[in-house]
């Protein structure tokens, strides 16, 4: 049996994000992991804990979801979520468990980085493709993480085979549910291991989403980053400090035409002042073309003391 409910006010599922949105810019939460404004934000944790898809279209016109009642009990719901994201200052994905990549969901908890690496969107749209072969066989996705990256590789190139690599052990118990949830324990590899040690290959392409963030950066961001793995950030002074011993020992671990994908978010300048010279692609994503670089072994030989 149907049940419907005068709701207080009309409140519809427009109405909530409006005023989840409302709350948000007025706690002054920080926004960045799979959102960029409290309007974002709140239009995934109200279609989240109503139970509709993400991807819902909103919109004015009145068949929209936006039109939609919503019961007194659930609105108590959605302020409850709105209340914690606000007061714990942890991401939305911690609370809902979920992160989006490329539109891919991925479960997502404390033990591991959130997930907001551009290098999916590389491998969702072929921009890396060029660079590969049709030898390419064996991938390495070092700081695996919660193994997002090595599951849309994965999906991306059908004929490779994925190991993904992280220090933590909570970090890939995290990728372990991933792999799982998206069937791809035949094609994808956990391993252990600290930088390449553990993971001598030779690999066709690293993809490489490392720690980075400069110190003094760290000491600035807001409180929804200190929610996640200290370990998972740091970079330390100048934020190179797990790149500079990668680079030097990569090209042992890759085969003769291999490639490395890395990602220094806003750290350009820090890295072409420990690389000065060194010759790589700086490649286009949503947010510009200095965030993830391409480097071929060639390239980095020129390194080798």
């Amino acid at each position: 049996m149907t049940h419907h409910y005068t709701l207080p006010h009309g409140t519809t599922v427009g109405q909530l994000i409006r005023t989840a949105t409302q709350c948000l810019q007025d706690a002054g939460v920080g926004f960045g992991h799979g959102t960029l404004d409290a309007a974002q934000e709140a239009a995934w944790l109200v279609l989240w804990r109503l139970g509709l898809p993400l991807d819902s279209a909103l919109g004015d016109d009145e068949n929209s979801i936006e039109n939609q009642p919503v019961a007194p009990a659930q609105q108590a719901q959605v302020a409850t979520l709105v209340e914690e994201r606000i007061t714990s200052r942890k991401p939305a994905a911690y609370l809902t468990r979920e992160a989006w990549l490329v539109g891919v969901p991925f479960y997502v908890d404390e033990r591991a980085i959130v997930p907001r690496s551009f290098i999916a969107e590389l491998l969702a749209d072929g921009s890396i493709d060029d660079f590969l072969s049709d030898q390419t066989r064996q991938v390495l996705d070092l700081c695996t993480g919660n193994g997002s990256l090595a599951c849309l590789a994965a999906m991306a190139w059908p004929d490779v085979r994925v190991t993904g690599a992280d220090i933590s052990p909570d970090a890939l118990a995290v990728a372990r549910i991933n792999v799982d949830r998206h069937g791809l324990q035949q094609r994808v590899t956990l391993v252990q291991s600290d930088g390449l040690a553990q993971t001598p290959g030779p690999w066709d392409l690293i993809l490489c989403n490392p720690p980075y963030v400069n110190s003094a950066s760290m000491g600035r961001l807001p409180a929804e980053y200190l929610a996640e793995p200290e370990l998972a950030l740091a970079g330390g002074s100048d934020g190179m400090d797990f790149i500079r011993p990668l680079l030097q020992a990569a090209p042992a671990c890759m085969t003769e035409n291999a490639v490395l994908v890395l990602e220094i978010g806003n750290e350009r300048p820090f890295f072409e002042a420990a690389f000065p010279g060194l010759p790589v692609f700086w490649l286009d994503t949503s947010a510009g073309a200095d965030q993830v670089l391409l480097i071929t072994r060639q390239a980095l030989l020129e390194l080798q003391p």
